[in-house]
């Protein structure tokens, strides 16, 4: 903080500088809202959008009316099996049951057995046509299902295929939506950076040079912080070459300003050393005093030195006696500090 301002200045200072920096928050709070809500200016792209609603709707049909066939056809395998389990465990049992009753035939050679033998030899055989049914019936289920499932992979590897073809149209619309919000976003951005720039140019050293200060801070921010998550891949070059226009700029205007100011000190030395301190002013003078160089052409000067009365480099005069008390003091002192005469009434 500047040594040469009053106390109640300083803090003034500090309570402006503190106003600028909330009114760059404030400024930043309502731009970060309003860069967060432009993606809703947009629709939300789902990939049903760029599906064929026709091909999709009749192969998700499909689709579901072959499961509920192959679970079907499962529970009726399944029925199936069961029954010709049973049937050839019945068939097995018979058998057994028909092998012992003809050893048992054998051995008593009984003539009035031989009904007996045809009627179980026609049971037998009854059971072994129906297990063979059985085993053709499963044997037909199975291709069906097997055929059911060679249909539904089809219609799966349709729907996949729309799928994948959708997939493509979605990314390149995602792409071209993400470009247009960049663009609302850049588009709101690079105003407040002119803005802030003509700010910086004309208003930062007026009385309202908080609000100034405090638009350019936003309008940084803005740029440099709260539009880097949006940047698509492609957009660090939008980033880096803004960056570079503005240094650019930046650094022609300090430049030129550099020269106007070297060229108005030039002038300035070539005064009269009266009217030299007289445009000084007062708080400038003592500013740079302070920081221990000539008021008048900002070099470096050995203040505390006693034989040093003028600038070694321009030659204004730093010190003088108060023709009152004949004291050495500043030259830029309003009044003695050893005896409180006005310098300035002074001949």
């Amino acid at each position: 903080m500047n040594k040469s301002l009053r106390l109640s200045e300083k803090w003034f200072n500090r309570g402006l500088w503190l106003v600028a920096v909330v009114f760059a928050w404030f400024l930043t709070g309502l731009g970060s809202s309003l860069v967060g809500d432009l993606p809703k200016v947009e629709q939300t792209l789902q990939i049903e959008d760029f599906m064929d609603p026709a091909l999709s709707r009749q192969t998700s049909k499909s689709i579901r009316s072959l499961e509920q066939s192959i679970e079907d056809a499962s529970d009726n395998l399944q029925r199936i099996r069961l029954q010709h389990s049973a049937a050839m465990a019945a068939t097995q049992a018979d058998r057994d049951t028909f092998n012992n009753w003809l050893a048992t035939r054998s051995a008593t050679q009984r003539a009035d057995q031989d009904q007996e033998l045809v009627r179980r030899s026609a049971m037998l055989d009854e059971l072994k046509a129906n297990e063979r049914q059985l085993q053709q019936a499963l044997e037909v289920g199975e291709q069906q299902q097997f055929e059911l499932r060679l249909q539904l992979e089809e219609q799966q590897q349709l729907l996949a295929d729309e799928r994948q073809r959708a997939y493509q149209s979605l990314g390149k619309a995602q792409r071209s939506q993400e470009l247009r919000i960049f663009l609302y976003r850049l588009a709101l951005t690079l105003p407040l950076l002119v803005i802030a720039g003509w700010l910086f140019a004309k208003k930062r050293k007026t009385p309202s040079w908080p609000f100034a200060w405090g638009f350019i801070l936003f309008a940084l921010f803005a740029f440099f912080v709260e539009l880097v998550p949006y940047l698509p891949s492609y957009g660090g070059y939008v980033r880096y070459g803004v960056g570079a226009l503005i240094t650019v700029l930046v650094g022609r205007r300090a430049i030129n300003a550099l020269n106007r100011y070297l060229e108005l000190q030039k002038q300035k030395e070539s005064l009269p050393d009266i009217e030299r301190r007289r445009e000084l002013g007062y708080d400038l003078a003592l500013t740079r005093l302070t920081k221990g160089v000539c008021p008048g052409c900002e070099r470096g000067v050995d203040l505390q030195n006693t034989a040093i009365d003028f600038c070694p480099h321009c030659g204004i005069g730093l010190h003088d006696h108060c023709q009152h008390c004949n004291t050495r003091k500043s030259a830029f002192d309003r009044f003695c500090h050893a005896c409180g005469t006005d310098c300035n009434n002074q001949p």
